[in-house]
């Protein structure tokens, strides 16, 4: 589960190790999460939220969380926390 975080949005990508594909993204530019008026954080918990929801109905339940440098707080704490409430397991 590999997290990248831009100035206004936050995307996730679940990446298959083995074989190096992508096996599913969710991004706060998805339009049920953008047309929503929330803050930066809120959006953060609502991909981790939308992420554990679509690797679950892939049948993907535990991940290796990479969060590619930045550090564990703010919105990428939410992101995950919000992953890990929804049936993820790191």
């Amino acid at each position: 589960m590999s997290v990248f975080r831009s100035n206004n949005q936050i995307y996730v990508q679940l990446i298959d190790d083995l074989t190096g594909t992508t096996v599913l993204s969710a991004s706060s530019r998805c339009k049920e999460i953008a047309e929503q008026k929330v803050n930066k954080t809120e959006q953060a918990k609502l991909v981790g939220k939308l992420a554990a929801e679509l690797s679950l109905a892939k049948g993907v339940n535990a991940v290796v969380f990479d969060r590619n440098g930045y550090l564990y707080h703010g919105r990428i704490k939410s992101l995950a926390d919000a992953a890990r409430e929804g049936g993820l397991k790191f």
